[in-house]
């Protein structure tokens, strides 16, 4: 499993901006694709990689990012306003980044059951 901690999530960002993607990881699309499988999985308690906590405040980040209200203005406060901005979208970036990789990996290593037969297991 991946490191879980407060830095976890720009230790993410960082390695998928430097391009040290490990092979067999998934891809942008893939891991944005498994978004709602995660939320679901959180929320029905089949996947504790990321807590109910973290997944509200990853909500959150999204809403402040999208609020015309900030902590810190834009309009006053100019550069310093937008760096608030940037580490939120940083720190949420990352945060989806490690909880899809995750959850992803979990997922693929859960047994499935198709009309009664078992087609895949860990």
């Amino acid at each position: 499993m991946g490191r879980v901690g407060r830095t976890a999530a720009f230790a993410a960002l960082w390695r998928y901006a430097r391009g040290a993607r490990r092979p067999g990881t998934p891809g942008l699309m893939a891991r944005i694709s498994a978004l709602p499988g995660l939320v679901g999985a959180v929320l029905s308690g089949r996947w504790k990689g990321v807590g109910r906590g973290r997944l509200a405040l990853m909500g959150v980040a999204v809403l402040y990012v999208l609020s015309p209200v900030d902590v810190v203005p834009e309009a006053l406060f100019l550069a310093v306003g937008l760096v608030d901005d940037a580490v939120i979208l940083g720190w949420l970036a990352g945060s989806v980044l490690d909880a899809t990789e995750r959850f992803i990996a979990w997922e693929r290593g859960q047994t499935q059951i198709v009309d009664g037969r078992i087609v895949a297991s860990d």
